[in-house]
This record gives structure tokens, C-alpha cells and sequence, in this order.
């Protein structure tokens, strides 16, 4: 990665992030000045940061788009989630007494990240109760995301565990789910193999329970798929 200068759009995209939105103009401009940070470009398919790296900086991306991935207990890679800028992440691992960053962060296009460092943020944030009122409900999220995480894995059956996970990430009063996985990176989330779950879903597909074009997934029959969980 380059260092490079923090634009006046850059700023714009800073005051967007839930950490640092609807601030009074004074507490946004003596924020920039608290904050000591550096502002980086990668390019597309560079690594930002690696797992296991000490998290002692706020992170924020300004633009572009972040592949997450964690490297499991078995030496698998499994992607996590996709980072869309304006947006921090791995923030409340700033002030774990563990602070190290839980996944490996790559850039899918080419973006440009803010990393200010740790002792800077904790000023702004404890001067601020906005600001500290922002980061509470952050970390509650994040809880929240962990949780979420783990439900389909807390299940034993293949079955069990792709229904777990529509439900998990249908958005409320909707039947559609857009997968953000493939489905090999889908089957790595869930802790089961590929061939497994194409079966399962096929299966259900088949049941007319649901129907699936590319990822696409809408939910035929709510109640009979509610039973598996």
C-alpha cells in the first residue's frame, strides 16, 4: 500500500461512517485534528491486513471494497463477509485485552483506507459521548454478527445448517435472501463440504421448499423450513 493525502472527499466519506455520523460541525472539525492518522490506496487483490496482526489502529475504508476471510482451526480459509465502503471494521477489537485482528482483510478493488492510531481514537471517543455512544452500538453489532455466526454451526445436520443461515440473513418481511457467497465459500462458512451441501440444497429445491437461480434464494414455504430450527 501508498500513503496518500486525506481529500476533502475522503472527509465527506470519513463523517458518513456510523462511528463519526451527525456530529456538530465543531466536534467534526477538532476530530481531524485529535486523530492521528494515515491514509493509505491499495490496489485491487492487495492485502490490507493479515490475521493475527496486533489491532492497535482504528481502521476505516473510504472507498473500494474488502474480502474478509479467517483461516479456521483446521487451516481452512473461510470468507466472512464483504466490506463496502464507507465503513470501519474490526473496531472493537481496538480495546480487547487480545487486540488482534480476528481475519485477513484484501482489498477487491482498488480502495483507500484511514488508519488512525489507537490512542488518538480512544481520545476522540472519550471526549465525545456521541462519538462514545456511536462506538457502544458498533461493538453491540458486532456482538450481534458473532452470534449470528455461529447459529448455523451450533447445528449438526447439513440441512440444519443452510436453513439456519436463510434465515439468518433474509432481511425481516422478506422470502429473499441474496447470498453473498459462492457456494464453495458458502459450504466453508458452514463447516461442511461442497459436494454435501449441493445435495442438500438440491434436495430442497426438489421439496419446494425454496427456489435458487445463481444466489439468489427465495423461500417457498416458510413454516415447513421453520421446523429445522
Amino acid at each position: 500500500m501508498k500513503k496518500i493525502q486525506l481529500t476533502d472527499i475522503h472527509k465527506e466519506k470519513l463523517f458518513q461512517i456510523p462511528l463519526f455520523r451527525d456530529l456538530p460541525l465543531n466536534i467534526k472539525e477538532s476530530l481531524l485534528e485529535k486523530l492521528d492518522f494515515i491514509v493509505y490506496a491499495a490496489d485491487k487483490k492487495e492485502i490490507v491486513v493479515t490475521q493475527g496482526t496486533p489491532c492497535n489502529k482504528l481502521y476505516v475504508l473510504l472507498e473500494g471494497k474488502l474480502r474478509t476471510d479467517i483461516i479456521d482451526g483446521l487451516g481452512n480459509e473461510v470468507m466472512i463477509e464483504y466490506i463496502i465502503a464507507p465503513r470501519t471494521f474490526a473496531t472493537p477489537h481496538l480495546f480487547n485485552p487480545n487486540n488482534t485482528l480476528p481475519a485477513t482483510f484484501t482489498a477487491l478493488e482498488d480502495s483507500v483506507i484511514l488508519m488512525a492510531t489507537k490512542d488518538s481514537t480512544f481520545k476522540v471517543i472519550s471526549q465525545d459521548p456521541q462519538v462514545l455512544h456511536n462506538f457502544l452500538c458498533i461493538a453491540g453489532n458486532c456482538n450481534i454478527c458473532t452470534v449470528s455466526r455461529l447459529k448455523p454451526l451450533s447445528r449438526k445436520t447439513v440441512r440444519e445448517r443452510f436453513i439456519v443461515y436463510l434465515f439468518e440473513h433474509k432481511k425481516k418481511d422478506s422470502l429473499i435472501v441474496e447470498i453473498t457467497h459462492t457456494q464453495s465459500q458458502l459450504a466453508e462458512y458452514l463447516n461442511v463440504s461442497r459436494p454435501a451441501l449441493s445435495k442438500e440444497i438440491n434436495k430442497i429445491i426438489k421439496e419446494g421448499l425454496i427456489t435458487m437461480e445463481g444466489k439468489r434464494v427465495e423461500i417457498l414455504n416458510k413454516a415447513a423450513l421453520e421446523k429445522f430450527i
